[in-house]
C-alpha cells in the first residue's frame, strides 16, 4: 500500500481541490482521496510538501508511439495504400519505446488516444493507451474510436500525390458518405444473413465500420475549417451518427452553437503553429475558452509528434492567457479528455476506484514554470526528476 500526504490535490471531482490532502493507493488503484485519510503504518508514504497533485494527463489526440520519434519517415501513422482504411487499429503499430512516449511520462502525459494519421478520409481504429509500458496489450485501455479527415491532408494525398480520389473538399464528402453507407447495407446483409440462418463472407473495414453506424464506435473527424465542420455535422446527421468528436477545430469558435446543439465535445489544437497551410489560417489560442464560454466540452492536443508530447502543458497555459478560465485548465487534459475517450472509469480524476497515475509538480500545472517532478502509472512511480534512475527499464535499451 502506498500514500502521498500533504499535496495539494487536485481531483478534479466535486470534492475539488485539497489542501493537506492524502490519495491511498494499492495494486495500481485507488483506494481513498480526501484530507483525513488514515495511512496504515506499513504504507509507504511520500510526503510532498504542499505540492501540486494531479491526475496524469491525458491527451485526446496524439501520434504518440505511432510517428517513430525523430525518424524521417512516416512511422505507421498512415496507410497510404486507399482513402478509406477501416480496416486497420492503431494497436498494431503501437510502438511501446518510441521515444515520444517516454518524453510523455516524464511530461506527466500518462495517457494518449493514439491513432491514425490524417492522410485518409477514413483512417483506422483509434486506441486509448497508457504512455508507460512495455507490452501494446497491456497499455491499452479500449479502442475510443473510428479516426476519419477532412479538408486539405487527404485531397493533397490522393488528390495530388496519387491521382485518385478524394480531389476536392466534395469529393472527401462523398467518399465518406459512401464509406457509411457501404457499411449501413454491410449490417443490413448480416442481419438478414443471421435471421435467415445463412452463410455471410465477413470483411474487417465494414465489421469495424459497422461499430460507427450502430453507435458502438465513436468518429473522431480531423477538421480545421468551419465549413468542413459543417459538412461533418450535415453528414452525421444524414446517417444519425451522434458519438463523434471533432479535432483539431482551428476554426470551431465559428460553429460553437452547432457543436453545444449536437452536444459535440472538441479536441482543439496544435495550436503553437504557423498557418502551415490555408485552412489554419484562423488558428488561435482563444478558441479553447470560446467554446468552453459556449457550453462545449473541449479537451486540448499536441498532435505528438507535431508538437513534442511534453508540451501539453505549455498548451493549457497559452489558453490561460487568451481566455479559458484556470479553474477549467486542468479538465481539458484530464477529466475532459477522458470522458471524450470514454475511459474517465479508468483516468482523468483522483477518485476511488480510478487508476493510480498521478504528478507531483513543483507548481500549477499549467504555469509555464511548473515541471513534473515525480509521475505514478497504476501505483508505480516511473519518474523522479530527482533521481538518475528515472524509468526501471532503462535496462532495456530505450
Amino acid at each position: 500500500m502506498q500514500a502521498i500526504v500533504n499535496g495539494t490535490v487536485h481531483t478534479v471531482t466535486e470534492q475539488g481541490t485539497i489542501e493537506g490532502g492524502t490519495i491511498l493507493f494499492e495494486d495500481g488503484e485507488i483506494l481513498e482521496v480526501g484530507p483525513d485519510v488514515e495511512v496504515p503504518n506499513d504504507a509507504e508514504t511520500v510526503d510532498v510538501g504542499g505540492k501540486h497533485v494531479t491526475p496524469g494527463l491525458v491527451e485526446a489526440h496524439s501520434h504518440a508511439g505511432m510517428g517513430e520519434w525523430a525518424q524521417p519517415h512516416d512511422g505507421d501513422v498512415n496507410e497510404f495504400s486507399d482513402p478509406v482504411t477501416p480496416h486497420v487499429n492503431a494497436l498494431d503499430g503501437f510502438h511501446p519505446r518510441d521515444e515520444e512516449l517516454k518524453n510523455a511520462f516524464q511530461g506527466g502525459v500518462t495517457t494518449v488516444s493514439a491513432r491514425m494519421g490524417s492522410a485518409n478520409v477514413v483512417g483506422g481504429i483509434i486506441c486509448s493507451m497508457k504512455t508507460y509500458g512495455d507490452v501494446a496489450d497491456r497499455m491499452l485501455i479500449r479502442e475510443d474510436g473510428m479516426k476519419a479527415a477532412f479538408g486539405e491532408n487527404p485531397k493533397r494525398v490522393h488528390g495530388e500525390n496519387y491521382d485518385r480520389e478524394p480531389m476536392t473538399r466534395p469529393g472527401v464528402a462523398a467518399t465518406l458518405r459512401q464509406a457509411l453507407m457501404d457499411a449501413e447495407d454491410y449490417v443490413e446483409r448480416r442481419e438478414n444473413a443471421e435471421s435467415e440462418d445463412e452463410p455471410f463472407e465477413r470483411d474487417l473495414g465494414m465489421e469495424n465500420l459497422a461499430r460507427v453506424v450502430e453507435g458502438d464506435l465513436p468518429l473522431r473527424v480531423h477538421a480545421h475549417r468551419a465549413d468542413d465542420i459543417a459538412t461533418i455535422f450535415r453528414i452525421t446527421d444524414e446517417f444519425g451518427i451522434d458519438e463523434l468528436s471533432i479535432e483539431h477545430a482551428t476554426e470551431g469558435h465559428v460553429l460553437a452553437e452547432e457543436f453545444v446543439e449536437r452536444d459535440v465535445p472538441a479536441i482543439v489544437g496544435p495550436t503553437i503553429s504557423s498557418a502551415s497551410k490555408y485552412e489554419l489560417r484562423n488558428i488561435t489560442f482563444e478558441t479553447p475558452g470560446i467554446l468552453h464560454d459556449a457550453g462545449v466540452k473541449v479537451a486540448i492536443q499536441t498532435d505528438a509528434p507535431v508538437l513534442p508530447q511534453e508540451h501539453l502543458d505549455v498548451c493549457v497555459g497559452l489558453a490561460v492567457r487568451e481566455g479559458l478560465p484556470e479553474e477549467e485548465a486542468l479538465k481539458t487534459v484530464t477529466r475532459n479528455a477522458a470522458e471524450i475517450l470514454g475511459i474517465e472509469d479508468r483516468v482523468g480524476t483522483l477518485e476511488e476506484g480510478t487508476d493510480a497515475d498521478l504528478v507531483v509538480w513543483d507548481g500549477p500545472m499549467f504555469e509555464l514554470s511548473s515541471d513534473a517532478e515525480q509521475v505514478f502509472v497504476e501505483g508505480e512511480r516511473i519518474y523522479s526528476s530527482e533521481e538518475d534512475d528515472v524509468d526501471p527499464r532503462e535496462e532495456y535499451a530505450w
